[in-house]
């Protein structure tokens, strides 16, 4: 459940936003990640006027409403804010009417005051809420930056997903979630991944403990979030088990309705597992941009294949 008070502790310094009045209206729910300027709903035309949304009133509304008399204003304010409307918010550094923090208090509606012009203040507001309500599920693995890439590390306990992180660290990448990952629905082909705030930029490794890699390896060596670009699984080395040595196949695994590109990495001693992830990066890179290195070998082995059978049947 989002409330107002979410929005507000988060983002009043990124929308330079302050409370007016209406206090008791923190408490209340934002249904949908929808914003509405008022505007033609102050004359009075409320056909098609949705009571849920967020209120934002700029410099033409605050005009109109004292152009009319105080009971009129009264009237026109009390007809779209109601019970049921989560916050108003008046931008451009406008002081709210005396009449606006009246109906606020009356129907406990939290009143804000931002600095922001309108339509930024909007876009703001419309990109926040989209990010909050957005599809989220929570992964287990380690999800580490490697060349640029949001790359996904899962795998059984004791497989050495933490190790092989470590790893990477000391290479140069950075590391963004361990053991939580939180997966979020950017848009409908894109995810970002970050970790919970608790356990934001540590790293659990066995025999050693809880490490804060921030700390250790400096601030360059971590960053708050990242797109998920491909998923790494690793599991121990199973010789019933065919694994692809060939990667002409793409593999995917669906999260949240996105194809994520996928590997899946077999594990035993002796193999570089840190080596085997930047390589899988960077030919995913490779694939991105259009060129396979699988499939290009096997368009010249078809035509050397080709050739030497037309060199045979002439013989022939």
């Amino acid at each position: 459940m989002y409330r107002v008070k979410d929005f507000y502790k988060k983002y009043k310094n990124s929308l330079k936003i302050e409370l007016f009045a209406g206090e008791t209206g923190l408490k209340k729910r934002i249904k949908k990640p929808e914003v509405h300027r008022p505007g033609l709903s102050l004359t009075g035309y409320i056909k098609n006027y949705k009571s849920y949304r967020i209120l934002v009133i700029g410099k033409g509304e605050i005009q109109y409403l004292k152009d009319l008399d105080p009971e009129k204003r009264l009237v026109r304010l009390r007809e779209i804010l109601t019970k049921e409307t989560p916050a108003v918010i008046v931008s451009r550094k406008i002081t709210p009417l005396k009449e606006l923090k009246i109906v606020c208090e009356e129907n406990s509606i939290a009143l804000f005051r931002s600095d922001v012009e309108t339509m930024a203040l909007i876009s703001k507001i419309i990109i926040a809420l989209s990010y909050e309500f957005s599809p989220t599920i929570t992964m287990h693995g380690t999800l580490v930056e490697v060349f640029g890439m949001g790359v996904l590390i899962q795998g059984e306990s004791s497989v050495g997903k933490s190790e092989a992180a470590l790893g990477l660290l000391e290479k140069g990448h950075r590391l963004i979630s361990d053991d939580v990952v939180k997966i979020r629905k950017k848009d409908e082909n894109a995810l970002v991944g970050s970790g919970p705030e608790l356990t934001r930029h540590l790293i659990e490794v066995r025999g050693i403990g809880i490490i804060n890699v921030s700390h250790l390896y400096g601030a360059l060596c971590v960053r708050p979030d990242i797109v998920l670009d491909i998923v790494i699984k690793l599991e121990a080395f199973d010789p019933s088990h065919f694994y692809d040595r060939t990667g002409l196949k793409d593999n995917y695994v669906d999260i949240l309705g996105v194809n994520i590109p996928f590997h899946l990495v077999p594990v035993n001693p002796g193999r570089d597992v840190v080596l085997l992830i930047e390589t899988l990066t960077l030919n995913q890179r490779l694939k991105s941009s259009g060129f396979n290195s699988a499939k290009e070998f096997n368009v010249k082995l078809l035509e050397k294949l080709a050739k030497r059978k037309i060199s045979t049947s002439e013989i022939n």
